[in-house]
C-alpha cells in the first residue's frame, strides 16, 4: 500500500514535472514567437520609414527641379525682355537719327533755296541796273543828238540871216546907184 502510494506520488510528481516542462516549453515558444513578431514589426516599421524618407527625398528633388526650371524660365524671360528692350532702344535711336538727318537735309535744302533766291534777286538787280544804265545812256545820246540838231539849225538860221542881210545890202546899193544914174 505504501509502495503504491509512493508510486502514485512519484507518478504525480513525474506528471507535474512533465506538465511544468511542457508549460515552460510553450511559454518559451510563445516568447520566441512574440519576439519574432516584434522583430518583424520593427523591420516593417523601418522599411516604411525608409520608404517615407525616400519619398520625401524624391519629392524634395522634384521640387528643387521644378524651382530650377522656373528660375531658368524666369531668367530666359528676363533675357528676352532685355533683348526686346534693347532692340526697341536701337530702333528708337535709329529713328531719331533718321529724323535728324531728314531735318538736316531739309535745312540744307532751305538754305540752298534761299541762296538761290538771293542770287536770283541779285541778278535781277544787276539786270535792272544795267537796263537803267542803258536807258540813261540812250537818253544822253538822244539829248546830244538833239543839241547837235539844234545847233545845226541855229547855224543854218544864222547863215540864212546873213545871206539875207547881204542881199538886202546889195539891193540897197543897187538902188542907190540907180538913183544916182537917174539923176
Amino acid at each position: 500500500m505504501l509502495a503504491m502510494l509512493m508510486m502514485m506520488m512519484m507518478m504525480m510528481m513525474m506528471m507535474m514535472m512533465m506538465m511544468m516542462m511542457m508549460m515552460m516549453m510553450m511559454m518559451m515558444m510563445m516568447m520566441m514567437m512574440m519576439m519574432m513578431m516584434m522583430m518583424m514589426m520593427m523591420m516593417m516599421m523601418m522599411m516604411m520609414m525608409m520608404m517615407m524618407m525616400m519619398m520625401m527625398m524624391m519629392m524634395m528633388m522634384m521640387m528643387m527641379m521644378m524651382m530650377m526650371m522656373m528660375m531658368m524660365m524666369m531668367m530666359m524671360m528676363m533675357m528676352m525682355m532685355m533683348m526686346m528692350m534693347m532692340m526697341m532702344m536701337m530702333m528708337m535711336m535709329m529713328m531719331m537719327m533718321m529724323m535728324m538727318m531728314m531735318m538736316m537735309m531739309m535745312m540744307m535744302m532751305m538754305m540752298m533755296m534761299m541762296m538761290m533766291m538771293m542770287m536770283m534777286m541779285m541778278m535781277m538787280m544787276m539786270m535792272m541796273m544795267m537796263m537803267m544804265m542803258m536807258m540813261m545812256m540812250m537818253m544822253m545820246m538822244m539829248m546830244m543828238m538833239m543839241m547837235m540838231m539844234m545847233m545845226m539849225m541855229m547855224m543854218m538860221m544864222m547863215m540864212m540871216m546873213m545871206m539875207m542881210m547881204m542881199m538886202m545890202m546889195m539891193m540897197m546899193m543897187i538902188m542907190v546907184m540907180m538913183s544916182e544914174r537917174m539923176k
